[in-house]
């Protein structure tokens, strides 16, 4: 497998050298939008500390990085309003891995809403902007929860 490069688009958003609409973090973890998203509520969850994908990550970091995605798909699917949620995490080309830093998409759904396609254009800023300010305001008041 190839080496981790720091250079990629997510090392240099952790590295503050890039900007993000950031809608939660933790120790652990970094979630944001996804400028390029396939739906409304498109977030990215990825971790802090570098690995290509989760095939090569430390196994003690894949427990905080799924808790984390957990906490995120709740969090977006109660300030979106969706009926659903889809996960996806891609490993390597092959896979359909574009960034080579490990990262988990969490997209909100709704049944009568198809994903958009994967163009390569970036959204309105203005937009995700203030879809990250919902998201974030869905933490802000009760906070997702994982209790049953």
């Amino acid at each position: 497998m190839a080496a981790y490069d720091p250079d990629n688009v997510f090392a240099k958003i952790l590295r503050g050298e890039l900007p993000s609409h950031k809608v939660y973090e933790d120790a652990a973890t970094l979630a944001i939008m996804d400028v390029m998203p396939r739906g409304d509520g498109h977030v990215l969850v990825i971790p802090k500390a570098p690995s290509r994908n989760v095939l090569e990550m430390d196994p003690g970091d894949l427990g905080p990085l799924f808790a984390a995605v957990q906490k995120v798909a709740l969090g977006v699917k109660a300030a979106m309003k969706a009926e659903g949620v889809t996960i996806q995490q891609f490993n390597e080309s092959a896979g359909g891995q574009v960034v080579f830093h490990t990262h988990v998409h969490v997209l909100p759904r709704w049944s009568d809403v198809p994903l958009r396609p994967h163009t390569g254009e970036m959204a309105d800023q203005k937009a995700l902007a203030a879809q990250a300010a919902t998201i974030r305001a869905a933490f802000a008041e009760d906070g997702p929860s994982t209790e049953r």
